[in-house]
């Protein structure tokens, strides 16, 4: 997702080939500096081509839910974040200010700073405030377990974001839901991208973030999909934290650059945000900004990644989620828990953004799920 321009000669070839495969999924040719083991892959290849076909579409329509309980009145929420410098976690909270305002409640936003002992003060801080509810924003409440503790002992319910590894409820720790995209349905649709992507020859680099389950379990199972084609390399998975990615991942994107050269045609990140942070040390190295390594974002799909994909420089891809919702679903499933109804279940799915269908959006926002909520919560 960070290359730039050095010969126009060659950005135009490589553009060429992207756009007519991505447009059609069939016809053209692998990168130029793709390693030449040919497609690698037939079977692997077709699924991909396929699956990522589906993945793109924009014109789907709202699957959530449409029926539920009507608002509970005069209700708090505080929502505990692992750090507003993750951008999926500071847009999953301004969906849930948003939603929560359409219900007619209070949210107040407490930031852990990306620590463990930020984290667990932030959420010492909202137990004592006493809410309603409390929403954990992108960690591990396994982390907290003393401050989670606490908050079922006071009859406070948990709602998690990205909090552990699949959606719904949880028992261990207990959340009345957490809420996600599914990250086997992320991993497998963003390695299948660059199967797809690549006609099934590319030297892949994964980035994630080890120190967070969630985002360890999903850079496995890319990796995992990815061997599914023989003509894709791994050729190197980067640990670094997100909150060190800013101070880290330029001198390692320096150091692959010089390890692997032209090998290195693709990335698949855990988050949009290491692209961003990639980006100086791949124009330093006089990498194009279209490609390659042509970069996949494996979440959260903030601003600033549909911007790069748009522009063509350093990303090429994400697989948003729709942050926004989430924020709103946040709502409702607070509403639900309020009500003494169940959790409803939903689960979004997987969509990747390109500059060929993002019409230019700044974020992924599925049509349908405000006229959705206001309904429910209006008991209509």
């Amino acid at each position: 997702m960070y290359p730039k321009r050095t010969a126009v000669r060659a950005a135009v070839v490589l553009w060429t080939a992207a756009a007519a495969f991505v447009a059609g999924c069939t016809g053209g040719s692998p990168p130029a500096s793709a390693p030449a083991t040919g497609t690698g892959c037939p079977a692997a290849l077709a699924a991909a081509t396929a699956a990522v076909a589906r993945a793109e579409r924009t014109d789907a329509s709202w699957t959530g839910p449409t029926t539920g309980p009507a608002a509970v009145p005069d209700k708090t929420l505080v929502y505990v974040a692992q750090t507003m410098t993750n951008p999926g976690v500071a847009g999953v909270a301004q969906g849930l200010r948003e939603g929560a305002a359409a219900i007619g409640w209070r949210v107040r936003v407490i930031d852990g700073q990306g620590t463990p002992a930020g984290i667990q003060a932030a959420l010492s801080q909202a137990v004592t405030l006493r809410p309603s509810g409390i929403a954990l924003g992108g960690f591990d409440p396994l982390l907290t377990a003393q401050q989670t503790a606490r908050a079922t002992a006071a009859g406070i319910p948990l709602i998690g974001w990205h909090a552990v590894s699949t959606p719904g409820p949880s028992t261990r720790p207990k959340l009345f839901t957490n809420i996600t995209t599914e990250v086997a349905d992320v991993a497998r649709i963003s390695a299948d991208w660059v199967v797809a992507r690549s006609r099934g020859s590319a030297g892949v680099v994964v980035f994630t973030d080890d120190s967070i389950p969630f985002a360890h379990r999903k850079s496995e199972l890319i990796k995992r999909q990815l061997a599914h084609c023989g003509g894709v390399q791994l050729l190197a998975t980067e640990n670094i934290p997100i909150p060190d990615a800013t101070q880290r991942t330029p001198q390692q994107v320096s150091s692959l650059v010089s390890r692997f050269g032209r090998r290195w045609t693709y990335s698949v990140a855990i988050n949009d945000l290491y692209f961003a942070d990639a980006a100086p040390a791949l124009r330093a190295a006089g990498l194009p900004g279209a490609g390659p390594p042509f970069n996949v974002g494996a979440g959260d799909g903030d601003p600033s990644a549909f911007q790069r994909i748009n522009s063509r420089q350093y990303q090429a891809a994400t697989v948003p989620e729709p942050l926004t919702q989430q924020g709103w679903q946040i709502v409702d499933e607070f509403n639900r828990a309020f009500a003494g109804r169940p959790a409803s279940g939903y689960v979004a799915p997987v969509h990747v953004v390109t500059a060929e269908n993002s019409g230019g959006a700044t974020s992924w926002d599925p049509p349908g799920y405000r006229e959705a909520y206001l309904g429910i919560w209006g008991g209509g």
